[in-house]
């Protein structure tokens, strides 16, 4: 299994038990879904209960919350469009830099595919809900929650260059 975290500040922000694809070589994409979580219960996975399994959960006071959310503690956070993109512009130069200690090859690659994506997030910014990993430290990642067409299957942005990978 591999755990993704954020190279600046080290919190977890997700893993390949998720389902996950690269988009244009810049960004992961990471499926999510809505789970139910009891107080005092065992972490629930996601997987599917029965319809009167549901109904009794949250008869008993559980929360609804993001799975991915919930398993790597994200937190949510709020931006306007301006100060997203003044903390956006630092925080590419922050993993530009990481990048250039770690991936120099990398560099040019990450620079012309971060200019394109940003200008989606920009022109869909009202769309996009906000998190930071678990430290909530302002330098570190802020993934991106959108949902798909639909209008109800959630998934997170990340950005690909941001993250390391560790193999457990």
């Amino acid at each position: 299994m591999l755990l993704y975290s954020d190279v600046l500040t080290g919190d977890e922000m997700f893993s390949d038990a998720f389902p996950l694809k690269t988009i244009d070589d810049v960004v992961f994409e990471v499926d999510c879904q809505l789970i139910t979580v009891k107080a005092g219960a065992d972490i629930d996975i996601g997987a599917n209960p029965s319809a009167e399994d549901a109904e009794e959960s949250l008869e008993d006071g559980a929360t609804q919350v993001n799975n991915v959310v919930h398993s790597f503690r994200l937190q949510s956070t709020t931006f306007d469009k301006k100060s997203y993109l003044t903390y956006l512009k630092s925080y590419m130069k922050a993993v530009k830099a990481e990048l250039e200690k770690s991936n120099p090859d990398a560099v040019t690659a990450f620079e012309k595919g971060a200019a394109a994506y940003a200008k989606k997030i920009v022109a869909n910014f009202k769309d996009f809900e906000f998190y930071t990993g678990e430290s909530m430290n302002p330098d570190g990642m802020v993934a991106l929650l959108n949902y798909r067409e639909d209008g109800i299957t959630p998934y997170f942005t990340f950005w690909k260059h941001g993250l390391k990978e560790i193999k457990l």
